[in-house]
Parts: structure tokens; C-alpha cells; sequence
């Protein structure tokens, strides 16, 4: 029977991608491991590799297609002994990775499959990642009747929910929930038609959102209304750090290596980590993490949106392999050829605007880290020492972003307090 190449997913967050390219056309014999194709992720553009042997019967979707779901077939493997003709004759029956109410309904798009992200359960209704198989025209049904696809047992294979399903469960008695009372989406403002329509009478210029940006909308919407924010604000003296780099980038010069002040302020962060270890966590849901290792992320604005590479054991590294290392992820960042794992966790994020003349901002915080560093741009500014003297130094505004859940007033006080004694005396950081 034809197999079904099914859209993969390639990072634990992966919803939907993009088939960016076809890497073989059909008719072409390909083996475990061959490439079949490029998938743009929200985040990179990775290789997908056929876990089958076989010949490529049929492409189900055209190169540069956006917004195909997990799991939704895209390509269609014969069997050595099987032709084209084998995709006719089971197009209206159930095959391996389909459901088997394909073709009851035309708006059904190609009889594919949807899938709805819940809770890990260990029912045999449900596949161990938490996702929940349904035919696109059974998930549409529950919708109409107000069903929760998590309540439906699927009688399709491997558990899929199919129109039956729906049917058995529209004809139970149901218990009545006050619509106020049932949790709602995230809020995520007016509809596109109700914009569009303010703006009728306007010329503009419609931009279709692609997959990293639609993350970063989700997790923004996310973080903001899920997420009690607090903000920490202080100046740092940078004289003695600038002093310092100025210094060790000369000794550097001949080695190729330039240091830059985000590269002192990410190596703060990560000692300040370890000074502080229990604001060292992230929220969990239910409860919170502690971690062992600093490890950061930093962020990096790239064409379209954004992305937080993680340096990991941060506090380990030598300024000199931090600044080498944060190089080599921003280059491949503006490249989207990072990979899932150099961008997923952390604890703890750095934003830092000052390059473009920002003096301070407040930087929201990446779930389910526990807090973010914004960092302004340093200047020249009047102050008042020690000894009283009105005198000229170069102060940098930066701000802590703290998950209240995760981290108190005081811990956070504590934590920003270690970061500018570190940038403040730069020498304990060789140490």
C-alpha cells in the first residue's frame, strides 16, 4: 500500500513550516537517509531526510508552500511492486498515516489530517507527544457543536477521531458551561477583516506573516498576558570595563579576536547566575526549575523577526571562547541555519539595544525563562564620586524583566546587584 510522507515536525515547538524546496521529483527512488526536501521552520531551514525506501509517487504540495501543519501528508512512497496507479485506487480508502473519513467531505483538503497540541496523555486514544489526530472535517464538526476533540475517543486508526466520532458525541446529552466560564485564546486584538475595513479608504500594503513571525506574535501575546512582569533599574559604571576590554583586545589583536562589552555583560550574567543560583530557574507550569549551569540566551534581530541563541555553561567559558562563540551564532542566525537545540532553553535572555542608541527600554520576557537583561547604550554622563566631586563617567542604563512566579523583589534586587558588581570591578571576572 502507498505510504504517506507526512510533514515533519523538526523542533519541539513546530506547528506548521513551509516546503521550501524539493530535493526530488517524482519518479525518483530514494533510500532511509536520502534528502527529500528543504522545511523552513519558524526559526531555520532544515534538511528532511525519507525514513523509507521506495519511489516517489506523487508530490501532494508545491515548492515554497507556507502554513502546512504537522502531520499533513506532502509527498506519497511507492513500494518497488507498486505504481501510480495503486494512489488512485486507495484515495478514497484508508491509508498508513490517514484517516479514514478521506473523501467525505470535499472542503476536506486532500483528505489530509489535523492535529491539536494538549497535555501529554497516556490514553491509547492519543499519540505519547500530546498531540490529537482528527480528520480536518471531524475537527470542524467538534467545533461547530462547541466539542473538545480531548473529550472525543477516536475510532480511526491508531486512534484518529473521525466523522462517527463526532456524530456519537453531538447525540450525548450535554452538560451546559456558561460561555463566561470556559477558558478563552489568547487575545490577539481585532480580525483582519475588521481591520482591513478601517482602512478601506487608504493605500497600504498587505504582508503576509510568515512562520517566524507568527511565533513571535503567539509568544509575545503569550508572555505579556501569562507572564506578572516586574522591572529592576540600574546605572552601571563602565570606566573601569572599558578600561579593561580596551586592553585585552589588544593583547586578542593577533589571535583575531576583538571583544565587545555585550560579550563582559553576558559573562556577568552567567556569574551573577551562579552568585545567585535560585534566581537560576524557569517556570514550569506547575512548578519551577532550578538550573545548575548558566545558560543564556542572547537576542539577535534578524531580517523579519528575531532569534535567542543559547550559550550554555556560559560561566565556564573564557571571554575570549564567549566572544568567538556568540560570532559564530549570530552569523548563522542572519543565515537561519541555526539549529533547534543552539535556540531552545536557557534561563536567563540578554536584550541589548544600545548599539542603536537606545538609552533604556523594558524588555519582555522569553517564556519560560525567569528573567531578561535590556541594556541601553552607554555614555558619557555627570556624577556625582565618592569623595563628592562632580565628575565625567560612562554609565549604561539597563533594566531586569523578572517572572514574579519564578523570582521575588528582593532575589531579583540581589541578582542585578551581583550583574553590575561584575561589570563594575571587570577584573573578577578573569578570576
Amino acid at each position: 500500500m502507498p505510504t504517506e510522507v507526512l510533514m515533519p515536525a523538526l523542533s519541539p515547538t513546530m506547528e506548521e513550516g513551509t516546503l521550501a524546496k524539493w530535493l526530488v521529483a517524482e519518479g525518483d527512488a530514494v533510500s532511509s537517509g536520502d534528502l527529500l526536501a528543504e522545511i523552513e521552520t519558524d526559526k531555520a531551514t532544515m534538511e528532511f531526510e525519507s525514513v523509507d525506501d521506495g519511489v516517489v509517487g506523487k508530490l501532494l504540495v508545491r515548492d515554497g508552500a507556507a502554513g502546512i501543519k504537522v502531520n499533513t501528508p506532502i509527498a506519497i512512497l511507492l513500494a518497488e511492486d507498486e505504481s501510480k496507479a495503486d494512489i488512485e485506487t486507495n484515495q478514497d480508502g484508508p491509508q498508513q498515516g490517514r484517516s479514514q473519513d478521506v473523501g467525505e467531505n470535499a472542503e476536506d483538503e486532500a483528505g489530509g489530517m489535523d492535529e491539536e497540541k494538549r497535555p501529554p496523555s497516556t490514553s491509547r486514544d492519543h499519540s505519547a507527544s500530546g498531540r490529537i489526530f482528527a480528520s480536518p472535517l471531524a475537527r470542524r464538526m467538534a467545533k461547530e457543536s462547541g466539542l473538545d476533540l480531548a473529550d472525543i475517543k477516536g475510532s480511526g486508526p491508531h486512534g484518529r477521531i473521525v466523522k462517527s466520532d463526532v456524530q456519537s458525541m453531538e447525540d450525548r446529552p450535554k452538560l451546559h458551561t456558561p460561555a463566561d466560564s470556559r477558558p478563552e485564546r489568547l487575545v490577539t486584538g481585532a480580525s483582519a477583516d475588521a481591520v482591513l475595513k478601517l482602512y478601506e479608504d487608504r493605500e497600504f500594503e498587505e504582508i503576509e506573516l510568515d512562520g517566524m513571525r507568527k511565533t513571535i506574535a503567539g509568544r509575545l501575546v503569550e508572555a505579556k498576558q501569562t507572564i506578572p512582569h516586574f522591572y529592576l533599574r540600574r546605572d552601571i559604571l563602565l570606566d573601569a570595563l572599558i578600561a579593561l576590554r580596551s586592553d585585552l583586545n589588544n593583547r586578542l589583536e593577533t589571535r583575531g579576536i576583538k571583544l565587545s562589552v555585550n560579550d563582559f555583560i553576558i559573562k556577568a550574567c552567567a556569574l551573577a547566575l551562579q552568585r545567585v543560583p535560585d534566581a537560576n530557574a524557569v517556570w514550569a507550569g506547575d512548578r519551577i526549575l532550578r538550573l545548575k549551569p548558566s545558560d543564556v540566551a542572547v537576542a539577535v534581530a534578524v531580517d523579519g523577526g528575531l532569534y535567542t541563541p543559547v550559550i550554555r555553561n556560559a560561566e565556564m567559558k573564557s571571554l575570549s571562547a564567549l566572544s568567538t562563540q556568540i560570532k559564530s551564532l549570530v552569523a548563522r542566525a542572519h543565515e537561519r541555519k541555526l539549529k533547534p537545540q543552539e535556540y531552545q532553553g536557557g534561563s536567563f535572555s540578554v536584550s541589548n539595544l544600545g548599539m542603536f542608541g537606545v538609552d533604556s527600554f523594558d524588555a519582555v520576557i522569553n517564556p519560560p525563562h525567569g528573567a531578561i537583561l535590556a541594556v541601553g547604550a552607554a555614555g558619557k554622563k555627570a556624577i556625582v564620586s565618592d569623595n563628592g566631586e562632580l565628575i565625567a563617567a560612562t554609565t549604561m542604563s539597563v533594566t531586569l524583566s523578572v517572572d514574579h512566579r519564578v523570582i521575588d523583589g528582593a532575589l531579583g534586587a540581589k541578582l542585578l546587584a551581583e550583574i553590575k558588581g561584575y561589570l563594575e570591578d571587570p577584573m573578577a571576572m578573569l578570576a
